[in-house]
């Protein structure tokens, strides 16, 4: 097959994480290294602080903080200490998962895999907002519960993520007693239905997936003594996942009309593997991937042939990946999406080769409406052109363009065009660049082109 040089600029935006320096002159078919990288089953893992260690530094450190206003208070006359203080230990194990997470998309060869993580990641959202055990634990949540899984059966990426401690946390499980245990008997606790309803109203069988309030609930009571480990002890490290007997509903629960009997943690794992191969589920996790890869109103027949693979291959996300990369619809010629601000500030930091700094990335990011591991609510961030695209938005992009043309003054705006966009560059594009007043501005309009804007 004949390498199609638009067609690897298209496909490197579309499916990757954008072009960097030398990558639109390929030897091959941009869908056979697609392919490659998906069969391959390979998902990059971060380096970064484990959660149980992350927990057991923070509680160490809370105690050491606690133990130093003590000694404080006791003698008022001691010298404080020279320099800043350091960061709190929250924030720094945020900034070294940003760290982490930013070296794999720098270094990603194409990131067709990468950005899977990061839509899965999205689609299980958890999120920094709701306080420290979150800023701990958000990005270990991405690199145990989800890349693990990206390329293998999304059962098991719906049981990992569903009881993963960040989680647990997030939507208030932690908080959740089954009225009639003995624990919620003793200490007159009740249900929490926060996890329960977003597994089927965002992760699995979507707002029209055809379950009831019913169901929430019963979801919910299958999800009690499902918790987190404050203390250490023989079950693991604080911060680790436990399923606490006492504090589980007894009895039998009916879901979508089916019984699950009470067996312990084998019942919540019964009724997820139930609902991973639910119909709804496909059709719900078909669309979101269409929508988010190929256009916000996604071609029907596409949707209906990933959701197809979902089913028939129940559920083998590599299977659906591939689905995805090989139907006609995905390659339509127009770029429909417009980039993330995270996918933007990814395509400029590897566009320019630039070496990421993680504080920058972080501060650009939040300028943009974007930061990691951020969202407001549990459905994630937005996956459409009206939430990103907006004049406020825009402006924002603009200044950081401007800002990143002037860290990149040395770059010759033709050149950076050449390279991240290639026969995708219009001729108005190509104009304008002739027409800069310095390299600085030449590098700014490279990166606020339509083309660069949109994948």
């Amino acid at each position: 097959m004949a390498v199609d040089p638009r067609r690897t600029a298209l496909g490197l935006g579309r499916f990757g994480l954008g072009a960097r320096p030398g990558d639109l002159v390929r030897a091959e078919p941009i869908e056979e290294v697609l392919r490659r990288e998906i069969l391959s089953g390979l998902v990059p893992l971060p380096g970064g602080p484990d959660l149980s260690a992350a927990a057991t530094l923070l509680s160490a450190l809370q105690a050491e903080e606690q133990s130093r206003k003590l000694a404080r208070a006791a003698s008022p006359d001691a010298p404080m200490p020279e320099g800043p203080p350091a960061p709190p230990i929250q924030e720094r194990i945020y900034q070294a998962e940003v760290a982490a997470r930013l070296g794999l998309a720098r270094d990603a060869p194409v990131g067709f895999v990468e950005r899977l993580v990061w839509f899965w990641a999205n689609h299980f959202t958890v999120s920094v907002v709701r306080g420290a055990q979150l800023r701990v634990s958000a990005g270990a949540f991405e690199r145990e519960a989800i890349r693990p899984h990206v390329l293998g059966r999304f059962r098991d990426l719906l049981l990992a993520a569903a009881t993963h401690p960040a989680m647990l946390i997030y939507l208030d499980n932690v908080a959740s007693v089954g009225p009639n245990s003995p624990a919620g008997q003793r200490q007159r606790k009740g249900l929490n239905e926060n996890l329960g309803r977003e597994l089927l109203e965002l992760h699995t069988l979507g707002v029209d997936g055809g379950y009831t309030q019913a169901d929430v609930t019963a979801l919910a009571r299958i999800l009690t003594g499902w918790s987190v480990l404050r203390d250490g002890h023989a079950e693991g490290l604080p911060g680790a996942t436990a399923f606490r007997r006492g504090a589980h509903e007894p009895g039998p629960v009916t879901l979508l009309g089916r019984t699950y009997l009470d067996i312990g943690p084998e019942q919540l794992r019964l009724a997820l593997d139930d609902l991973a191969t639910h119909p709804a589920t496909a059709r719900h996790v078909a669309f979101r991937l269409a929508r988010h890869f190929v256009a916000d109103d996604p071609p029907p027949a596409l949707v209906a042939r990933l959701t197809r693979t979902f089913l028939d291959q129940d559920g083998d996300l590599s299977r659906l990946a591939l689905a995805l990369i090989e139907a006609p619809e995905a390659w339509d010629p127009v770029q429909r999406k417009i980039r993330s601000p995270q996918e933007f500030l990814t395509a400029t930091l590897r566009g320019l080769a630039l070496a990421p700094d993680p504080r920058m990335v972080t501060g650009g990011l939040a300028a943009l409406g974007q930061p990691y591991w951020s969202a407001p609510a549990p459905n994630g961030y937005p996956d459409d052109a009206g939430t990103w695209a907006s004049p406020e938005g825009m402006r924002a992009r603009l200044d950081l363009a401007a800002r990143t043309g002037q860290l990149a003054a040395g770059t010759d705006p033709m050149a950076l065009a050449e390279a991240v966009l290639g026969p995708l560059a219009t001729d108005e594009t190509r104009t304008a660049l002739r027409r800069a007043e310095s390299r600085p501005q030449g590098v700014a309009l490279v990166l606020m082109a339509p083309e660069f804007q949109r994948r």
